[in-house]
């Protein structure tokens, strides 16, 4: 939609349409489904190949089609939101639908679940998936209002108010001086860069800010971030090993470092990601200590990110900002 590829996207919440109508009935959805709709995805090992530089093992299939992962439905409600916005309106159809999955959403946002890195040592309750939860409640109660559609208000706002307060309470750690990744939890993740960018939370805001700069100081290095502290969700991620800076975490650093007002260093950081792409632009999931990419290639995530923090960083340098909760 921000790059005027408006047909695409049309036709890409078509496709989501279409996943949603032959979903599940209680408004719940796939976490993935296969590029044909289908939703067999059984992992399989491959012993006898390698990935880059020997990384192993190779799998086909995605054993997280399984799981339980509540961020999805922020991403969706997100998506919808703005295409209706900038594209098509919602049909009867799809808002009925709609109303059934934020519904299902405000019964369930206090599950815990594996979240969007796929854990696989188990459930636990999530501060990335709590603030998504948050954004698809928050973005069909705008759309309600937008389009003055019917869908019971009072109790999506309940549930959007009893969201926000849960993760200020349940997720600010006063011995970290940050947000952290689960209730209990001590770890960092960077997931949580997305709290400004959803405007969940203000740029200025000092919980935020402190949060920032813990995640500058801790899983930041030479401008790449890493998803999380390994040695703290050790247990919890079920990998073993260490792994790369994760791409669509750094490029999440330079959009909240930009929206927080530190726009040179946003700049700096990006313009050095830029240097790591391949010879014709694109990024894995991963880089590794010697700019290697690793993991999925090319990844989407990567790329989104890549397209979000130059689209606000350009906004910010051309000091074209509007209000910052303008969206």
């Amino acid at each position: 939609m921000r790059l005027g590829f408006v047909e695409e996207a049309d036709a890409f919440m078509r496709w989501m349409a279409a996943r949603a109508e032959s979903g599940r009935g209680d408004g719940s959805l796939e976490v993935m489904c296969r590029v044909d709709g289908g939703s067999c995805l059984d992992e399989h090992e491959l012993p006898n190949l390698r990935g880059y530089r020997g990384a192993s093992p190779v799998r086909i299939g995605n054993a997280a089609h399984t799981q339980l992962q509540l961020d999805i439905y922020g991403a969706l409600l997100d998506a919808v939101y703005l295409s209706n916005k900038y594209g098509q309106p919602v049909s009867y159809d799809g808002w009925r639908g709609i109303t059934k999955t934020v519904d299902f959403v405000c019964a369930n946002w206090q599950r815990a679940d594996e979240g969007i890195w796929e854990f696989r040592g188990g459930e636990r309750e999530l501060l990335h998936s709590r603030l998504m939860c948050w954004v698809a409640v928050d973005r069909a109660i705008r759309l309600a209002e937008r389009r003055s559609l019917p869908a019971p208000v009072v109790t999506w706002n309940e549930a959007r108010s009893a969201i926000h307060h849960d993760i200020f309470e349940s997720f600010w750690s006063e011995e970290r001086q940050a947000f952290v990744q689960a209730k209990g939890s001590r770890a960092l993740d960077a997931a949580c860069l997305l709290m400004p960018l959803v405007r969940f939370v203000s740029s200025s805001d000092p919980k935020w800010r402190a949060t920032l700069d813990a995640i500058g100081r801790e899983l930041v290095e030479d401008g790449l971030v890493r998803r999380y502290d390994g040695e703290l969700s050790r247990e919890e991620d079920g990998l073993d090993g260490c792994e790369g800076s994760f791409t669509p975490c750094s490029f999440w650093y330079v959009e909240a470092l930009a929206r927080a007002g530190d726009v040179e260093r946003a700049r700096d950081l990006f313009e050095t990601m830029l240097g790591y792409a391949n010879h014709v632009g694109l990024y894995a999931e991963e880089l590794g200590l010697a700019g290697e990419h690793l993991g999925n290639f090319p990844q989407a995530l990567s790329h989104l990110a890549l397209i979000s923090a130059a689209f606000s960083l350009d906004r910010e340098l051309s000091g074209e900002r509007r209000g910052a909760w303008q969206r």
